[in-house]
């Protein structure tokens, strides 16, 4: 009897039965219901209490990052300059909000003689320089690079470097040359570089000091924060000048010498199906060929590209691209080029492209090539044609593979490597070769066929 008296004056929070498990009886949070607004009883859910989250930036924290490009509408914010005016207060040893230092290119102005970051991209004088005509204007400059767009409208520009507080370099074709009008300190270009960093998914912070992002347009940004760049903050961007190139476009830039019958002869290797090895340094435009070249392929095959940064914009109806995914601040969640590469055989493409081979993703490319995927291509660092086979040599290497074995794979995977070169008059065609085996070592033989 006393048992069941108990049991009635617990019933009010627990119901137990002859075979029922322990059920809690919901309770109203009144505090929580308060708290957002809500009458007591209102709670739908009133066994979950509501906890309000920390603000994520409040007046102490000078800039918001934006979202990634491509947001919809009005969801994408501001320029950086924009977020560190409206933030209240300035970056820790820069001006007050509202004014920036004197001189300062944060302080929203745009430099002598360039192009105001709200105006369209200038009319290039040469059509390999720039989108091709009758196309947008790319959106990129205003919507993601900031302050940097007036510089990156530039048609010559190629590539963009800050060195902290040090100042801004411009490459525009000739080397990287120190902008004059630039002034920025260290706390504003660490702002920009977060901001850039925000725009492409990832965040860069003293846990993760070294990142690199894709935004709109192949952009690609690399940014390196403190102790580990001794200098400040340190940003390298890489501005993709030619939006889908052909070869037409490479030609009237010079890059095959005015030859034209080294241009019917590329041709005709791309829709022989022949399978494409292209080597050079960085900057020397691989992706740049490599793009030109697979858009001459057929429009009703399959391209399935694979890149750690996606870069390859191929004017091609029928082109699937994947790019690798670095871990998460746990560790967690990387896929790498050579899984990609596994996932691509499952897509079934008629030609398989990785846009670089810097790791063991050269064992699945060359088992690839050697099953029947004909007319796939890959890129690789090489000082020049000769260095080639010591570079496969090198990145077999690393997955095991010894000389003779990768030779022997090489050989029979790739059919026709090019290398091609930056100097002073611009990229070019450096030079074209075939793989062979000599004395169980691979080596590269220069080949002109287009020479008759």
């Amino acid at each position: 009897m006393q048992r069941a008296q108990r049991g009635e004056r617990t019933g009010a929070t627990t119901r137990r039965g002859a075979t029922a498990p322990f059920v809690p009886v919901p309770r109203e949070s009144s505090r929580a219901s308060a708290a957002f607004g809500l009458e007591p009883g209102g709670d739908p859910e009133p066994d979950v209490v509501a906890v309000a989250a920390p603000r994520a930036v409040g007046p102490e924290l000078p800039f918001v990052p934006r979202p990634r490009s491509g947001a919809s509408g009005a969801a994408a914010s501001a320029p950086v300059t924009s977020s560190i005016a409206a933030s209240g207060s300035a970056p820790s040893g820069s001006a007050p909000s509202g004014s920036a230092p004197s001189g300062s290119v944060l302080s929203g102005s745009a430099p002598s003689g360039s192009v105001p970051s709200e105006a369209a991209a200038p009319e290039h004088d040469a059509p390999w320089l720039g989108a091709r005509a009758g196309a947008p204007a790319p959106r990129v400059w205003r919507d993601d690079l900031g302050v940097l767009a007036p510089y990156a409208a530039d048609p010559a520009v190629t590539d963009l470097f800050v060195n902290g507080a040090q100042g801004l370099f411009i490459d525009r074709g000739r080397g990287p040359v120190r902008e004059a009008g630039w002034r920025a300190g260290e706390a504003e270009v660490r702002a920009l570089a977060s901001s850039l960093i925000a725009c492409g998914g990832r965040h860069v912070d003293e846990a993760t000091p070294c990142v690199d992002v894709r935004l709109a347009d192949g952009v690609r940004v690399h940014a390196v924060l403190p102790p580990i760049a001794r200098h400040g903050t340190t940003l390298s961007i890489r501005v993709p000048r030619l939006g889908q190139p052909s070869l037409e476009m490479l030609a009237a830039g010079g890059m095959f010498g005015g030859d034209p019958a080294l241009l019917a002869w590329l041709r005709h290797v791309v829709r022989s199906r022949t399978n494409l090895l292209i080597a050079g340094a960085a900057g020397a435009g691989k992706t740049t060929l490599l793009a030109a070249l697979l858009a001459e392929a057929s429009a009703d095959e399959r391209i399935v590209t694979i890149e750690d940064v996606a870069e390859l914009q191929i004017d091609h109806p029928h082109h699937v691209a994947l790019e690798a995914r670095q871990a998460n601040i746990e560790g967690a969640g990387e896929i790498g080029l050579a899984r990609l590469v596994r996932e691509a055989l499952r897509m079934r493409p008629d030609r398989l492209v990785v846009g670089e081979c810097r790791g063991t993703e050269v064992r699945e490319l060359l088992s690839a090539l050697n099953t029947g995927h004909a007319g796939g291509a890959g890129t690789v660092h090489a000082n020049g044609l000769s260095d080639v086979a010591a570079r496969l040599e090198a990145l077999g290497a690393l997955c095991g593979m010894s000389d003779q074995a990768l030779a022997r794979q090489a050989v029979s995977a790739i059919g026709l490597v090019l290398h091609v070169e930056r100097t002073d008059a611009g990229h070019r065609l450096a030079g074209a070769g075939v793989l062979d085996v000599r004395g169980g070592r691979l080596v590269v033989e220069e080949t002109k066929p287009w020479r008759g």
